[in-house]
């Protein structure tokens, strides 16, 4: 992405993600030992240590809160290449702000939910973060089938990864980390490919040839 545009991403991002948008730098580094300590020990989520998926989520969580605080000095090969805006960093990690989104979640329900059972989806709204890294990290290296033997326990989950934009397709991903599309085989099909696809035509990002 060119500067302009990885400025108007990252703005995006926290204001859908809101209450539980991730610090990119942070989330890069546990993706980056993820996958080279993939369901080892040193692997930040992998549910093959855990007893459940809480344990998974609050073990990721502990990690998370060292690297966007720096009291843990991340690997040398895990630094750098990752976007930084120091502003909305700080802002989007105050109690504050998340607060904040959490009422305005609250009051969309409020005027626009149909029954009393709607309230319930609320725990989501408040936690999609968090949720669907655990759903990602547990179902996808616990539950499919594999494609490629990457020597760990990814799977790809389809059909169901398309609910998660392709996210499920873990083998595949793991086996080819950089490639743009996780679907591999005939039958498979990652839906965020063609919107990459098209954010590349029209120049809003840049694909790199393989």
């Amino acid at each position: 992405m060119s500067p302009f545009w990885e400025k108007a991403f990252y703005l995006f991002t926290f204001l859908t993600q809101g209450s539980s948008f991730l610090n990119p730098r942070a989330y890069a580094i546990m993706h980056r030992m993820h996958h080279a300590y993939s369901d080892t020990e040193k692997d930040p989520h992998s549910p093959h240590f855990m007893k459940d998926v809480w344990g998974l989520m609050m073990k990721t969580k502990r990690i998370y809160h060292d690297f966007v605080y720096y009291k843990t000095e991340p690997e040398e090969a895990f630094k750098g290449n990752y976007p930084m805006w120091p502003l909305v960093d700080k802002i989007s990690d105050t109690w504050a702000v998340r607060i904040g989104f959490g009422v305005a979640y609250f009051l969309v329900y409020f005027f626009f939910a149909a029954h009393w059972w709607m309230f319930l989806l609320l725990p989501i709204h408040f936690l999609m973060g968090p949720i669907q890294g655990a759903i990602v990290n547990w179902c996808g290296h616990k539950y499919g089938y594999q494609n490629f033997d990457n020597h760990d326990q990814s799977k790809n989950s389809f059909p169901i990864e398309i609910f998660l934009m392709g996210e499920l397709f873990q083998n595949n991903h793991h086996k080819s980390p950089n490639s743009p599309n996780f679907a591999k085989k005939w039958f498979e099909f990652d839906p965020t490919y063609p919107v990459m696809k098209f954010l590349n035509f029209i120049g809003v990002i840049h694909l790199r040839k393989p």
